[in-house]
């Protein structure tokens, strides 16, 4: 059987990998429009920061894949699905048949239709090559605003800044991390990055882009302006779903699959931040590993079910440590929301319980206890007895 890999993202590559361990004698052919090997692209940023050489970016040696028998073919898009012909077609219309398709061609960084984009100073930070031109341009231009207060634009502002730049973040949201973070947690955050010297600004919609040629700074919706000679856009992504949708496969916000990861073709497979599973679209690692997983054994008929992924992040943003787990901010139903905050050290601790049970958690500025949270959303235990005393420094996890 010939298995057919459209992306080397991280979905595509721990998919393959997931699927060699399982079936020596299968073959696996990966198709790639990048001409690097795959490279966790949280590396960008610490290349970015000069924390790691070009060499460290990659996830395993080029050796890796010839003694794993999975051939790469870097360099080569797919143009075409053909599924009634079990085909994908590559330029100059050769073709490449499968017996399995996995569509693992992640997403794009998406730039909000501001007036201005044409011009030159603005990026993007998803690829190598993108890398390497924001480095470029930022030798001659230090004055760098980020649009974005996620965690790729607060990673880039603290990348950036370790170079020297000026940097200025703006945030269309009232805080920053809208999606790992409360309002409580994101002032204490904000608080240690202005400590920095990055300077922020929340609640705000940028408008245009100012400059002739080049960008010479940001017009704000009410008509507040900034300089900046440099930006970088980190607005979110969004899936790429047009290879799909032109072979007539099921899409919305992203490449429709079923509990198995099937499309709407039951032979071909969707895995990571290109599809939507039971109306989701996660956009996260941890979806993308479990995803990539199970296809990987359903695609051998062994069937492992996708029941989806509690969003979970595990980070260091500007140098601080930040777990989210679950529902953080929860918006209907009945839910109780504890928290514990030592502002001076940069500690937030916050718990969201539904029925005395932790259905969210934020710990932040601190690692002690991040594993023990994580395992009691999993086990969905009722807390009843130690809710109050579960946020206290030195609790014993143990007794749950």
């Amino acid at each position: 059987m010939r298995i057919v890999v459209v992306g080397n993202g991280i979905s595509g590559i721990i998919f393959s990998k997931t699927l060699r361990e399982l079936d020596q004698d299968v073959e696996i052919d990966v198709f790639a429009r990048e001409k690097y090997h795959y490279y966790p692209r949280p590396n960008l940023i610490d290349f970015l920061a000069e924390r790691i050489p070009f060499e460290r970016l990659f996830a395993f040696p080029e050796d890796w894949y010839t003694s794993q028998n999975i051939r790469i073919h870097l360099s080569k898009p797919v143009k075409k699905i053909l599924p009634v012909s079990q085909e994908i077609e590559l330029d100059q219309g050769h073709k490449e048949r499968y017996d399995r398709l996995i569509i693992a061609n992640g997403s794009f960084s998406f730039i909000p239709p501001f007036q201005g984009t044409e011009k030159k100073g603005i990026f993007t930070l998803w690829s190598i090559d993108d890398a390497y031109k924001i480095l470029e341009y930022l030798a001659d231009h230090p004055n760098v605003v980020v649009i974005g207060g996620g965690l790729l634009g607060l990673e880039i502002a603290r990348a950036l800044n370790t170079r020297g730049a000026q940097v200025r973040v703006i945030e269309f949201f009232d805080r920053l991390l809208p999606r790992q973070l409360d309002k409580q947690g994101a002032s204490i955050l904000q608080h240690h990055i202005e400590r920095m010297g990055i300077q922020v600004r929340v609640g705000t919609a940028t408008e245009k882009f100012l400059g002739q040629d080049d960008v010479r700074g940001l017009r704000f919706k009410g008509g507040d302006k900034w300089e900046a000679d440099m930006a970088l856009v980190a607005a979110g992504a969004r899936p790429n779903i047009s290879l799909a949708q032109e072979a007539g496969l099921e899409a919305d916000r992203g490449l429709v699959v079923n509990e198995y990861l099937q499309t709407s073709d039951p032979l071909i497979y969707g895995v990571g931040d290109t599809v939507q599973h039971k109306g989701r679209v996660y956009g996260i690692i941890p979806a993308s590993f479990d995803q990539a997983r199970s296809a990987a054994y359903n695609v051998i008929g062994q069937e492992k079910e996708y029941l989806g992924t509690i969003p979970s992040n595990t980070l260091k943003v500007m140098g601080v440590h930040l777990t989210s787990v679950g529902m953080v901010n929860p918006e209907k139903g009945t839910f109780e929301e504890l928290r514990n905050e030592i502002r001076e050290e940069g500690i937030y601790k916050k718990i969201v319980l539904q029925d005395d049970v932790i259905v969210g958690a934020i710990w932040m500025g601190t690692k002690e206890g991040v594993s023990d949270i994580s395992r009691i959303i999993k086990l969905k235990a009722n807390v009843s007895k130690w809710k109050e005393a579960i946020l206290e420094d030195g609790f014993d996890f143990s007794v749950i």
